[in-house]
């Protein structure tokens, strides 16, 4: 793994680690959560990923994956009474359609096996100015409330910026549920179909992204547009980007998940807007050729960040 950034980072991952099983009997680890965490440990950060497994094979897979890629499992959490997570994959027109196996061990995420962790980042905020503090969830793991809970809770607790991935997988959210996280956040990331499927009725794009931005006091709002790129609405500026060559697509799982992984990185460690937009599309452009959420090769991470310093 790479070494740390220049500027000291704390980044907390919650929500859900599973695997993710393709039509040809393959399977790779994944959950976007995970995904995130997996990138960032590669990128030099070291950050807690929040999350909870059974106490079967599949969680040990997990366990000694992490050790292998040098991740903490500080925040892990093991559960005898329900399997790790797994989502079957479909492709339909190239595009992947999923079936998410429900009363996962990750679904019951445990508030009372997380406390220290919110009291630790706290005295760290506050005897370190230098620190910066990231909080990223996504919606799928708070299908449950007793995982809701134990987020909200863990916001609470929070002083930092939080990024929240917007991931809509029906049946699995709902307004309720998603509209207060909304609030709470300070970078959301979202698809164009997910833009729509909360009900902008702006003429246009950047108007639905700006009422947006707007309605929910957002720092900035990521929208990612597929291979027309994306775009970003942050200090009332619009930038946006557009792949530079054409990718060989494998499959698209997981390009939205090494997008953010970049732009928090570089949010982290104050890229400009503009570059951490180009790095992060870049990196989620490379990911589609490949089969599956993430890369087990720390040389092609290490090549990356040699170019971006």
């Amino acid at each position: 793994m790479q070494k740390h950034p220049p500027i000291d980072t704390l980044i907390y991952i919650f929500g859900e680690v599973l695997f993710d099983h393709f039509p040809d009997g393959s399977r790779i680890l994944g959950g976007a959560p995970f995904n995130v965490a997996w990138h960032l440990q590669a990128f030099g950060l070291s950050p807690q990923l929040i999350s909870r497994i059974g106490d079967d094979a599949d969680g040990l897979v997990i366990k000694n994956l992490m050790v292998d890629w040098g991740m903490s499992q500080a925040a892990l959490q093991s559960d005898s009474q329900h399997p790790t997570g797994r989502v079957k994959i479909e492709f339909q027109d190239g595009e992947p359609c999923y079936e998410i196996i429900v009363d996962s061990a990750y679904d019951f995420i445990d508030l009372e096996l997380i406390p220290e962790i919110g009291r630790q980042q706290v005295r760290q905020h506050i005897t370190q100015e230098t620190t910066q503090s990231f909080l990223y969830h996504g919606s799928l793991a708070l299908r449950n409330p007793i995982a809701l809970k134990a987020l909200n809770v863990l916001k609470a607790r929070h002083q930092g910026n939080i990024f929240m991935d917007v991931n809509l997988r029906a049946p699995w959210w709902s307004r309720d549920t998603l509209l207060p996280l909304l609030h709470d956040a300070t970078w959301v990331k979202r698809n164009e179909d997910e833009l729509s499927e909360l009900g902008s009725e702006a003429s246009s794009l950047e108007l639905a992204i700006q009422q947006f931005g707007e309605k929910f006091d957002l720092e900035g709002i990521i929208v990612t547009l597929g291979e027309r790129g994306a775009i970003v609405y942050s200090n009332q500026e619009f930038i946006s980007v557009q792949p530079k060559v054409k990718a060989q697509v494998v499959d698209t799982v997981g390009a939205g998940d090494a997008f953010a992984s970049v732009f928090l990185l570089g949010l982290s460690q104050q890229w400009p807007i503009a570059t951490i937009l180009e790095r992060a599309q870049a990196f989620a452009a490379e990911l589609v050729t490949r089969r599956g959420a993430t890369i087990a090769d720390a040389g092609f991470y290490r090549v990356l960040s040699q170019d971006w310093n």
